[in-house]
């Protein structure tokens, strides 16, 4: 298979979308968005009665980032649609909250006390590990819909009902649509256990932004700021969930997201007494398959994307990852983090979740029979629905990758078996120790969860 083979198309509803827009805007049929934060902000204001957006950190990430989207971005004019729409609804959802949390102090004094965080590259099996231990009912869990709709409206009380779930369905189902291969990388449903960078995300922060649009300037500029202040807001939007949910906050939060690797120290600052789970995956699985995810978002929003060019920026932006990780990491105390590899979890599931319950001091015993249902429905899925890349597709060659990693590949013992002596390593494949690797490498790190009818019921 060639490597322009492994580049998914997007869905010819993009095209479809691209040229029905400026015949709808002529017609006056609806009003053409503007990429402005003083537009969107102040028709926000019009439109709920509402002002406070509680605080005024997410302003600058706000203009660096609608600078760069004008700017750098070649939004076509379904990705120009989508973009203001997104900052509409994350502005909105500020408004609410800071309404909810003006009239419910108590929400501030709930404890987030001692969470469980996954930390790993994109594309490391976080997804997989942060889904197990999310089987465990004795921790609290993010789920789709609310990292996709995070705040009710303002006059929501515990017990209500609560539609936020159908929303986030119809989202979650327009992306599908539009590029069927983002439910293939990353699948789920609105009842999923799903990371916390949607609330990241209220805070304009994160490189979410950076794998949905072309937008280097804003990924540079936040690559040199403290993150502590989204970090916090993450933190209070977190127990503006459990306290809709109508829970106590007994539970500790497992959370993960790739962004913390850029900002450890602001999490821990945060999260001062976090247990947190180091993932640690081979170099080029990890590059290709991120590769390969920002290539299907990046192609809904624009025309003009260059393969070389996100291979160029993610292979960059995995070093910086990696760099940052590792040297953070070495300030946390030791009781306080575990590493995991990829391979010992390909290889040996339950062992590897063996060693992180002794490490959280929690019996692991009642949490097997939901993470063996989930572990066989995530393999159904994934081999009826592999996720295919190859770094070549991305104008990058594997020997140079290796070495660019070689000094994490050594630390965390990561470098594949051989063939035999001598021989070149190569990527191990899950559930093929052995398999030599050529062009398509072939990622299974994530899978359709079991859960989803079970939480689905108790919630």
């Amino acid at each position: 298979m060639s490597s322009k083979a492994i580049l998914s198309q997007r869905s010819r509803l993009v095209g479809a979308a691209n040229r029905a827009l400026p015949a709808l805007y002529a017609a006056k049929a609806i009003a053409r968005p503007k990429l402005d934060a003083d537009a969107i902000c102040d028709g926000l204001r019009r439109q709920t009665g509402l002002s406070d957006f509680g605080g005024g950190w997410f302003r600058q990430p706000l203009d660096i980032l609608l600078a760069a989207l004008r700017e750098e971005a070649s939004l076509n004019q379904l990705g120009h649609f989508a973009a203001v729409g997104q900052f509409r609804k994350v502005l909105k959802d500020r408004l609410f909250a800071q309404q909810i949390f003006s009239e419910h102090p108590e929400i501030d004094g709930r404890s987030l006390g001692r969470p469980v965080i996954v930390v790993g590259p994109m594309r490391s099996g976080t997804t997989r590990l942060h889904r197990l231990l999310a089987s465990d009912l004795r921790f609290a869990h993010m789920r789709s819909f609310e990292t996709i709709n995070p705040v009710p409206s303002p006059d929501f009380r515990p017990g209500n009902r609560d539609l936020r779930w159908i929303v986030a369905r119809l989202a979650m189902g327009a992306v599908h649509t539009f590029n069927p291969t983002t439910a293939v990388i990353h699948p789920s449903g609105p009842f999923e256990p799903e990371e916390e960078l949607g609330l990241l995300v209220r805070s304009i922060w994160g490189m979410k932004h950076e794998a949905q649009w072309q937008v280097p300037s804003y990924g540079r500029w936040a690559e040199a700021q403290d993150a502590t202040p989204a970090y916090e807001y993450m933190a209070r939007l977190l127990r503006l969930i459990g306290w809709a949910r109508g829970e106590d906050d007994s539970r500790p939060w497992v959370l993960k997201t790739p962004q913390h690797m850029m900002d450890l120290p602001a999490l821990c600052r945060v999260f001062p007494d976090a247990r947190i789970i180091f993932t640690h995956r081979e170099p080029r699985a990890v590059v290709g398959s991120s590769c390969s995810l920002v290539w299907n978002q990046m192609i809904i929003h624009s025309d003009k994307v260059e393969p070389d060019a996100i291979g160029r920026e993610w292979l960059r932006k995995t070093d910086l990852q990696i760099r940052r990780m590792r040297e953070a990491r070495l300030a946390i105390p030791e009781r306080q983090r575990i590493d995991v590899r990829y391979g010992d979890m390909e290889r040996d599931w339950k062992g590897v979740m063996g060693d992180i319950y002794r490490f959280l001091d929690m019996d692991i015993a009642p949490a097997l029979p939901a993470m063996g249902s989930y572990m066989a429905s995530s393999d159904r899925e994934l081999h009826r629905h592999p996720h295919r890349y190859s770094l070549e597709a991305f104008g990058l060659d594997a020997g140079q990758v290796s070495e660019r990693f070689e000094s994490y590949t050594d630390a965390f013992e990561l470098r594949p078996r051989t063939a035999s002596p001598g021989a070149e390593p190569q990527p191990i494949m899950p559930d093929m120790p052995n398999r030599a690797v050529t062009a398509p490498m072939v990622d299974w790190d994530t899978g359709e969860p079991a859960r989803a009818a079970a939480v689905a019921g108790q919630h």
